[in-house]
């Protein structure tokens, strides 16, 4: 599925005043202005343009983390879904979410050598990473963590990971 974005702003300037505004996104759809409206009502029609998709302008990242050992299942999904719900609170979407359970570590980490792993594949701003990693570093379950974002390989690698994943269950 390709994702839509704005590339392309044009003014064309006739005589020195506005003749049409028009701009394209990705799948090559063209929007163009009347050239009888004003400058003013383009501007308000591409920005309307772009808070109704503003979906389409967020950044896809993939994080992992790492939790106390100690706790039961149900508290291991108790995390999972406050850090879930931090990005959902501040308009994020989940598109993914991994439980790989208890795995031993490479190296000791605050003398454990176990911990309950998880992943969420998430799209959201920048901003949503910083109060997702705050809430990551306030939590004294979370031992380790690690937040990337993932450009257009790494995101279909991760398709392709959970697709191989999703035919294995069946």
């Amino acid at each position: 599925m390709m994702r839509s974005k704005v590339v392309f702003l044009q003014h064309f300037k006739k005589n020195n005043s506005i003749e049409c505004v028009y701009f394209l996104d990705f799948n090559k759809n063209s929007y163009l202005c009347s050239p009888f409206l004003s400058m003013e009502i383009c501007n308000l029609l591409f920005f309307n343009y772009l808070l109704t998709n503003y979906y389409l302008f967020m950044n896809h990242y993939e994080t992992v983390f790492i939790l106390n050992p100690i706790l039961s299942e149900p508290q291991v999904k108790e995390a999972v879904d406050k850090f879930r719900k931090v990005i959902t609170e501040h308009s994020g979407v989940v598109s993914h979410e991994e439980n790989w359970g208890a795995k031993h570590l490479a190296y000791p980490i605050e003398k454990k050598s176990t911990g309950f792993y998880a992943l969420l594949q998430f799209e959201a701003d920048g901003e949503v990473v910083e109060k997702l990693e705050l809430a990551y570093r306030r939590d004294e379950n979370v031992m380790r963590f690690l937040t990337f974002k993932l450009d257009k390989d790494a995101l279909a690698y991760a398709e392709r990971r959970r697709n191989k994943l999703h035919n294995k269950e069946k």
